[in-house]
């Protein structure tokens, strides 16, 4: 047994993992595209690089998703491409988020050919299958090793990254011991977190450890820091917004339309509903300031974050019995199509009143935020709040190293070729980030009744994957901690 990394191992891009059972049967887990510069793009020949499946697929016997993210399932088109026909396993809700997913990505990054995205959507609809939460699904796997064949079953549970995300436990009988060939142990637990959840998150619950795992790939994209409490963050929210919108400016938000778009507009709901509660003038215009959500994607997503309830936790069910509703209420409006998307953009530029823009992509890196950022960057009554991570090599990151300070007037940056200043301000909120926390990371393993002899760190810069090293290894001192390379 051996795992192999296609992936997400020079940053947090790009995951995709193959769990090597014997000589004759592999699963892979996830298969996600690279982003920003964990595989520096410089030509066309790059990026096709990039997307190319250049692993053998002779032996693999399954896909498992842990969630819809695109930096985990981008790829998934160019596997089918290349010829993968088995099954690929995702949640209930996963399931019905990855085609939508999928079929956008083709969209954007592949080709608008309708009988090309219908003809991948219907291979992937065949292949795909849902399971429900906490229960083992047996693989089948081939037996041409002989017929102590290993044998295989995963179980996916809550993950409380984004809604149907999961981590994965995958648990091998009959496996060969590594120390020695001719010997077989009983069975050995391979746990893929896929991206764990923060603790205290709005909508979905904290992602619970499971009772065991012999090896552990875990993911660490704040191996290396804390999140601030929720109360917290959500009152900076509000600060910055009140503060913001002072001189009438535009608020862009940019964030992935799956997971942080849902978590923002229940947010603001609750302070919406909080502040409506007074009467002092200083709060009036929470009860009048538009919330513009500018992304179909997004629209869609929160209607499946509406239809699967009961993946909530208890305190956003507790809302929706109390009469309120935290994903559609009367300030919010979305924009659909690309027409009212420019109209928009227009719109609010020439305007003398606050607005909230929620738009993807989170790390600016496409997708409509980009033409927001055209206008408003150079605007000093704009503001640019950032609430999740921006990797390296991304407008996002780049716009947050770029803008002015208290101690600097502020640089420029290139989209589509043409330099724009930065005269915004911009905000940084890492609360609101969907991933655990370094506390959370070591908490996942701390409540393993059986811990880890192994842990594989993927999905993080070098520093934070230092960092959680450190960490685990005082936390398991005779256990194996890697830092995962390809």
């Amino acid at each position: 047994m051996k795992i192999q990394h296609h992936g997400a191992v020079n940053g947090v891009t790009g995951s995709c993992h193959q769990l090597h059972i014997d000589n004759n049967n592999a699963i892979l887990i996830d298969c996600g595209l690279f982003q920003g510069t964990e595989k520096e793009a410089t030509s066309n020949k790059d990026i096709e690089e990039q997307l190319t499946i250049d692993f053998d697929l002779s032996t693999i016997r399954a896909l498992i998703v842990t969630h819809c993210h695109i930096d985990h399932v981008g790829r998934i088109p160019y596997l089918l491409a290349a010829g993968f026909r088995g099954p690929i396993y995702a949640s209930t809700a996963t399931a019905a988020l990855l085609p939508l997913v999928i079929e956008d990505a083709l969209k954007v990054g592949v080709t608008r050919n309708k009988s090309i995205i219908n003809a991948c959507l219907k291979r992937l609809k065949i292949q795909l299958v849902s399971l429900e939460y906490k229960s083992w699904q047996v693989l089948a796997l081939s037996d041409l090793s002989s017929i102590n064949t290993p044998k295989v079953k995963i179980k996916l549970q809550t993950a409380g990254h984004i809604l149907g995300s999961a981590y994965v436990e995958i648990d091998i009988q009959n496996v060969p011991d590594i120390q020695n060939t001719q010997r077989k142990t009983d069975h050995h637990r391979v746990v893929f977190s896929g991206d764990l959840g923060a603790p205290y998150a709005p909508l979905l619950p904290a992602p619970k450890s499971p009772y065991r795992a012999d090896t552990l790939v875990i993911e660490s994209t704040y191996g290396d820091r804390n999140h601030q409490s929720r109360k917290n963050r959500t009152k900076q929210l509000q600060q910055i917004i009140e503060k913001a919108v002072s001189d009438n400016g535009v608020v862009l938000i940019p964030a992935f339309s799956i997971g942080r778009t849902q978590e923002l507009l229940y947010e603001l709901e609750q302070i919406i509903y909080q502040q409506t509660k007074k009467s002092t003038a200083k709060y009036n215009f929470w009860q009048t300031i538009d919330i513009i959500v500018d992304s179909p994607m997004a629209a869609k997503f929160t209607k499946q974050y509406q239809l699967f309830k009961n993946l909530w936790d208890k305190e956003a069910k507790r809302e929706v019995k109390s009469g309120r509703h935290p994903l559609s209420f009367e300030q919010l409006y979305t924009v659909d199509s690309h027409q009212e998307h420019m109209q928009t953009v227009e719109y609010l530029a020439k305007r003398n009143k606050p607005a909230i823009v929620i738009a993807a992509s989170g790390m600016c890196s496409g997708g409509r935020i980009v033409n927001y950022l055209k206008q408003f960057l150079p605007d000093n009554t704009a503001d640019i709040l950032f609430v999740g991570y921006q990797a390296q090599g991304t407008l996002g990151r780049d716009i947050q190293k770029y803008a002015p300070t208290s101690y600097s007037k502020g640089g420029y940056v290139f989209i589509d070729g043409k330099r724009i200043d930065i005269k915004a301000k911009t905000h940084t909120i890492n609360g609101y980030s969907a991933h655990a926390d370094q506390q959370g990371l070591i908490n996942f393993v701390k409540r393993m009744r059986h811990k880890p002899k192994h842990i594989l760190l993927v999905h993080g810069d070098e520093q934070a994957k230092s960092a959680l090293a450190k960490k685990y290894q005082q936390l398991l001192p005779s256990a194996k901690i890697e830092i995962a390379t390809r």
